[in-house]
């Protein structure tokens, strides 16, 4: 019985910080992409801000072994 609760809770938590991260680095692409005041920087932030968008979305979409 302690194992399937903890599974769930660890499910849990890895979809939230997915979420989180993708809502992260949403925001951080939109903000690159309309801030003119980056000048040499929007090409390492836009790619810290895609790494970002991945590894949310690989967290809320692969599945932990059961």
């Amino acid at each position: 019985m302690s194992e399937e609760t903890d599974t769930f809770w660890i499910n849990l938590a890895e979809k939230f910080f997915g979420l989180l991260l993708l809502i992260i680095g949403a925001v951080m692409l939109f903000y690159t992409a309309t801030s003119p005041d980056l000048a040499g920087f929007s090409v390492f932030f836009g790619i810290l801000s895609i790494i970002l968008l991945i590894i949310g979305l690989v967290l809320l979409l692969v599945k932990p072994p059961q």
